[in-house]
């Protein structure tokens, strides 16, 4: 599969509070099939992780919510925890990034409460999906 991603160029919208493996798995996951993956946040210049509860590592951010375009993406990841998904269904530009992929119709990987999002960008009705309870 190696390669499989090359110059694509994927988003993975965090903020502070996010699962740091939910985040940093991933990343490593599509970088290693090709994929150039950007981190997208709210929050510059870095976020925090966080181990369930506890905090993690602070994460670099590449690209300021602010500046980022959902068409200079070909896909999105939504990594979860509990506080990441919840901060950031109260940002509209947040919502609003989600939304460009959801009519797009672009590949979105939501993992644990990352689908909170997707509900609030309209991307689950008439879906089946499967999600933390």
């Amino acid at each position: 599969m190696t390669g499989e991603l090359k110059g694509r160029t994927i988003a993975v919208l965090a903020t502070d509070g996010v699962e740091q493996v939910e985040l940093t798995e991933p990343v490593k996951a599509l970088k290693s099939v090709g994929a150039q993956v950007k981190l997208v946040s709210n929050k510059t210049p870095e976020i925090q992780g966080f181990t369930h509860h506890d905090k993690a590592n602070k994460i670099p951010v590449d690209l300021s919510l602010e500046k980022a375009k959902g068409e200079d993406f070909d896909g999105l990841v939504l990594p979860g925890g509990v506080i990441d998904p919840d901060a950031l269904r109260l940002v509209p530009e947040a919502i609003d990034f989600v939304r460009h992929f959801v009519i797009e119709k672009r590949p979105i990987a939501a993992i644990c409460h990352g689908p909170w999002m997707l509900i609030d960008a309209g991307g689950v009705k008439e879906k089946t999906m499967t999600s933390w309870p």
